[in-house]
């Protein structure tokens, strides 16, 4: 429980500190170094986790739906992702559940980068802080939750744990704290780096 709620946080700090260096100080090596990091956390929670594959492969495909998918360093930890899953495997997932999320990531990468909704506070908060994806994860820790009281099975659904929803939240949570703090850690490693070289 206790490495589940790690991994998932830094995972998605790694994950926004790797979009950032690339994205936005085009910075390769640094880009593919926290992305690899971040890989090595979402593949061994994916292998290992059914809800877990079905959040992070979701995210994966909704990048790639959006043409997020679009420097060197976002393909090397694509290609390192796939190839963890193909060795490794995944546990059965839910074909709805993954086309759900699935469509929810895709609606928050468009929403984000859409120069249409900026302007219109509650939309623009919405998909900036990619609300879609966790509102889906919410429905279904919910309905696995209510799984428990009043056993339902819906063919291609895999409910989510309960606890998916927190771990998700430390996920998005690290993420958005990466976003905070990246240039100050940008300038303190890139000290750091001036310092020993």
């Amino acid at each position: 429980m206790f490495l589940e709620a790690a991994l998932y946080a830094l995972s998605g700090f790694f994950m926004k500190f790797s979009d950032d260096a690339l994205d936005e100080k085009n910075n390769t090596i640094l880009g593919v170094a926290s992305g690899i990091l971040c890989v090595a956390g979402i593949g061994y929670l994916a292998v290992n986790f059914q809800d877990a594959a079905t959040i992070f492969l979701a995210i994966l495909l909704g990048t790639l739906l959006s043409a997020k998918v679009d420097k060197l360093g976002h393909l090397v930890t694509l290609i390192i992702f796939l190839v963890i899953l193909f060795i490794w495997g995944i546990p059965t997932i839910g074909f709805i559940s993954l086309a759900l999320c699935t469509i929810a990531a895709w609606l928050d990468e468009v929403g984000n980068d859409r120069e249409s909704l900026k302007g219109k506070k509650i939309v623009e908060t919405f998909f900036k802080y990619r609300f879609s994806l966790k509102i889906m994860v919410l429905i279904l820790a919910v309905l696995g939750g209510l799984k428990v009281i009043y056993p339902l099975q819906v063919p291609g659904i895999n409910f989510f744990q309960p606890v998916t929803f927190i771990y998700f939240m430390l996920f998005d949570l690290a993420y958005e704290l990466a976003g905070l703090k990246f240039n100050s850690i940008y300038e303190g490693l890139y000290n750091i780096y001036r310092i020993i070289s």
